[in-house]
Order: C-alpha cells, then sequence, then structure tokens
C-alpha cells in the first residue's frame, strides 16, 4: 500500500458529491461506482474513475466511503451480486458514512471482519450539504481505536469535528441523538417563525436578534430563511430525517427510554409524508402551521 490511501466511494448523491470533490482535490485517487454511471460524470470530469461493481471498487481501494440512503441500500452494496464483500480483503477498511441501523451496523462489521480480514468504522455525518462541500461537517464514529486512527487520513477532508464514540455501533447510535435534536428543534423553530409572522415580526430578523442569546444556533439560522420564504427546495429530505426518527423510536423502546417530545416531532414530519411531501426540504414541517400550506 502506497504511502497515500486508494480511497473507492459509493453514493455520490447530494452529500457524497461534494465529498468525492473534496478528496479529489486533496489529491486522493477516488474510484466510484453508481447504479447509474450518467449521475457520476461531473465527478469523473473531476479526476475520479467508475469501478464496474462495488466488489471492483473494493479491490481497487484501500479505504471505501458509503453513503447511502438507509439501511437496505448499505446491506445491498455490502451483499448484493458483485458486492463489497466480494472485493474486500485483509487491510481494507470501510467508512460507512450513510445513517442505519446499529444493530445492523455490527452484524455486518462482524461478518466482514471475520470472512475477508476489512475493518469498519460506522461514521454518520450531521451539517447538510452545505458541510459537506465546506468539509466542516460533525462526524460521530463507532469502531476499532486503530482503523479510527487510520480513516483520519481521509475524514479529516470532509470533517470540522470527527469523535470516535465507542465500538462499532456507537456512531449511529449517536447520530439517532443528533438526529432527536435536530428533529424536535426543527419542529420548534418552524412554530417560533410562524409565531413571529403571525405576530407582524420579520422572521429573518430573528436570527440577529438571537445572536449570542440561548436561542442562538446554526440550525436556526439555516431553518429561518427557508421557512419565512418557503423555499422547499431540498437541502435534505424529509423522508430522510422521518427514516431517522423513526429509528430513534425504535432504540427509544429498546432501550426503555420515555421520548415524548420525539415522538411528536416524528408524527409531525409523518404528517407531511402522508402529504407526499418527502422529497421537500426539512424545513418543510412548518406548512403544517399555516391556513394555506406553501406546499
Amino acid at each position: 500500500m502506497g504511502q497515500q490511501e486508494r480511497v473507492g466511494f459509493i453514493g455520490v448523491g447530494m452529500m457524497g458529491r461534494p465529498m468525492v470533490l473534496r478528496l479529489l482535490k486533496a489529491g486522493f485517487q477516488v474510484a466510484v461506482w453508481g447504479r447509474d454511471p450518467a449521475k457520476l460524470q461531473d465527478v469523473v470530469s473531476a479526476g475520479a474513475t467508475i469501478a464496474d461493481s462495488p466488489a471492483q471498487l473494493a479491490m481497487r481501494s484501500d479505504i471505501v466511503l458509503l453513503c447511502v440512503a438507509n439501511t437496505a441500500a448499505v446491506e445491498a452494496v455490502v451483499d448484493g451480486d458483485h458486492g463489497l464483500a466480494k472485493g474486500l480483503g485483509a487491510g481494507k477498511l470501510v467508512i460507512d458514512m450513510s445513517t442505519i441501523d446499529a444493530a445492523v451496523t455490527r452484524r455486518l462489521a462482524q461478518r466482514l471482519r471475520k470472512e475477508t480480514g476489512a475493518g469498519w468504522i460506522d461514521a454518520p455525518v450531521s451539517g447538510g450539504p452545505p458541510g459537506a462541500a465546506a468539509g466542516t461537517l460533525a462526524v460521530m464514529a463507532g469502531g476499532d481505536q486503530a482503523d479510527f486512527e487510520r480513516s483520519k487520513s481521509v475524514v479529516k477532508h470532509l470533517a470540522g469535528r470527527y469523535t470516535l464514540m465507542g465500538g462499532v455501533g456507537a456512531g449511529q447510535t449517536t447520530k439517532m441523538i443528533n438526529q432527536v435534536i435536530v428533529g424536535g428543534c426543527k419542529a420548534v423553530i418552524a412554530e417560533a417563525v410562524q409565531l413571529a409572522m403571525n405576530s407582524g415580526i420579520d422572521p429573518l430578523r430573528l436570527p440577529e436578534a438571537f445572536e449570542g442569546g440561548r436561542a442562538d444556533s446554526s440550525l436556526l439560522r439555516q431553518s429561518v430563511p427557508k421557512m419565512a420564504s418557503g423555499d422547499f427546495s431540498p437541502t435534505g429530505h424529509l423522508r430522510t430525517i422521518m427514516k431517522d426518527l423513526d429509528m430513534v423510536l425504535e432504540l427509544a423502546r429498546a432501550t426503555r427510554t420515555p421520548m415524548p417530545m420525539t415522538a411528536l416531532a416524528t408524527e409531525l414530519h409523518r404528517m407531511m409524508m402522508v402529504r407526499g411531501h418527502g422529497e421537500a426540504d426539512t424545513t418543510s414541517v412548518i406548512a403544517l402551521l399555516r391556513d394555506r400550506p406553501l406546499l
């Protein structure tokens, strides 16, 4: 293995695309794979190469990063026809930046370590496409200390904060805790913005007024303009936070943790889903509070 790791990347989407571009800019050799090669042409133009299958990508890479939609997608990439499992071997490392079920993460990691010798870091991210583009993502990791230290050489180009929270699965569990705060706060920020509008206060001035106070947050600053304008073009799909909140409630049941506020936030998001707005931005939850919803 050369001085610099060869990187493979699967999941060149809203989050993955800016990550790949950052890795290419940092000088990494990056191989990519996707079900639709046409969607890879922009990163190929920037210097990435296309692998014919996840297995081939694994064979050509020292470190493989995943950033796919859900648990089923990770399982399909690993165990499907010509999946990663067929191309992994001792000395290779998988960094899964998707947000998926922690129990499935542990099962996949243990099996791949036993059958192929490859390591696994679960490393879900928070920060959205802006954070991915800027390299300021918060990344919550689970895995072996040695694998974590090795992964830093790649992840440092993507993250402003990269924290090992425990063994395999701990990163996914920490991401669920992150989503408790994100999902709940977005629902509350929606109420605050709508109350401001209904009371004759310009909601766009709220971040300025709250700056430095206890209500200040990056979530507030990012959410208010979209909620106030009704621009729900996605920087993060509502269906994604819905998937995560459902996993949070499963974890809550398994750990006997009462979560009444999160349960309410989850059902508000579900109301948007059943109305057909899963592809809208997560800030679109404010539409539930309006006499004439913007969606």
